[in-house]
């Protein structure tokens, strides 16, 4: 569980985009997770991982690259491939 000031703003073109708790704290699992096959988990730091992080075209899901695929996460924290 994630601790202090969790709103983190990503800048989207012109706007700020706030990811709740639930989005952060499946990020911090989602980049403690070991990856199948050996693949390296990148970037290494949690800061770095996070800063990967896109917004979906359309919806207040962040998208974040991990293990050679891309993962969805919606505002509750359900993660999707």
């Amino acid at each position: 569980m994630l601790t202090g000031k969790i709103p983190y703003l990503k800048k989207w073109g012109s706007k700020m985009f706030k990811l709740t708790r639930l989005q952060m704290e499946r990020l911090r699992e989602i980049h403690q997770r070991p990856t199948a096959s050996g693949l390296p988990r990148t970037p290494t730091s949690f800061l770095a991982f996070r800063r990967t992080v896109q917004i979906a075209i359309g919806g207040d899901c962040i998208m974040v690259p991990w293990a050679g695929m891309w993962l969805g996460i919606e505002t509750d924290g359900y993660c999707h491939s």
